[in-house]
């Protein structure tokens, strides 16, 4: 799939969303926030940025808390990106009264200059999140489609995904035509991962089903309404993906780098 050529008024935003508190890796992020952990010889961050740099980006938002945002805008000021990035505090304190990922979404469109009606698209990524997807194909879609667009991954196995991931049924132009979150039994083997690139329209939305009626707390919930009041697609990728989020995902990664590294 050839990527869509863009002009200057289509130049993506980007929102990465690193305020979590990642408990169930502590020791390890009692004091370094998850993206920050060294995977495969550098910060897990750098390796999102750098699938992201083919990209046509005007700006980089990374969404932390308060813990951690000295810890961030540390490591911004000596990593050297061609991207301006911004690093913005959610204000929270802990995990019990973090905001979540839509809540996140919602605060930095809230509180950072993005022009949604003249933007080419905003795209999010989970920070925990390493892949090798050609991000243009999906970036082809979103154009192709005008409608808000996920990176999903295909198991092969539906039951490789109970009660792990989000589930999508897709139609056979890729729409998304069903979503559970978590399911014991996965009608696909399908997930959606933590790659979402959504409309103009449809990034205006958020905040008003954060505070609305329609409350969503969590990004399977809001690609669910998405897809069905709006119409939303996937695209699946083979490849790698790794959403990290125990001790032994994040050694299962490294020690997959090292046993290249000897071969």
């Amino acid at each position: 799939m050839t990527a869509t050529k863009c002009t200057t008024e289509q130049k993506l935003t980007v929102i990465i969303l690193a305020a979590g508190y990642a408990t169930r890796l502590y020791p390890l992020t009692l004091d370094t926030p998850k993206p920050l952990l060294d995977v495969r010889g550098k910060p897990m961050i750098e390796h999102i940025l750098d699938t992201l740099s083919s990209l046509p980006i005007s700006q980089i938002i990374i969404v932390t808390n308060n813990k951690f945002y000295e810890r961030f805008t540390t490591w911004n000021q000596q990593y050297n990106f061609p991207i301006p990035i911004s690093i913005i505090n959610d204000k929270t304190m802990s995990n019990e009264d973090r905001l979540g990922a839509v809540g996140d979404i919602a605060f930095a469109i809230k509180y950072t200059p993005i022009d949604l009606d003249t933007n080419g698209g905003l795209l999010v990524v989970g920070g925990d999140n390493l892949f090798d997807f050609d991000l243009q194909q999906l970036y082809a879609l979103y154009f192709k489609k005008k409608a808000t667009v996920v990176a999903a991954y295909d198991f092969g196995d539906p039951m490789k995904l109970s009660k792990k991931y989000g589930v999508l049924e897709l139609n056979g132009e890729g729409r998304i035509i069903g979503m559970e979150e978590k399911p014991e039994f996965p009608k696909t083997s399908i997930a959606s991962t933590a790659i979402y690139l959504f409309t103009p329209s449809d990034a205006s939305a958020i905040f008003e089903l954060c505070n609305g009626p329609k409350l969503v707390d969590n990004s399977g919930e809001l690609l669910k309404w998405l897809a069905q009041h709006r119409g939303a697609y996937a695209l699946c990728y083979s490849g790698e993906w790794f959403d990290i989020g125990s001790h032994e995902e994040l050694a299962a990664v490294n020690a997959k780098a090292s046993r290249r590294a000897q071969q």
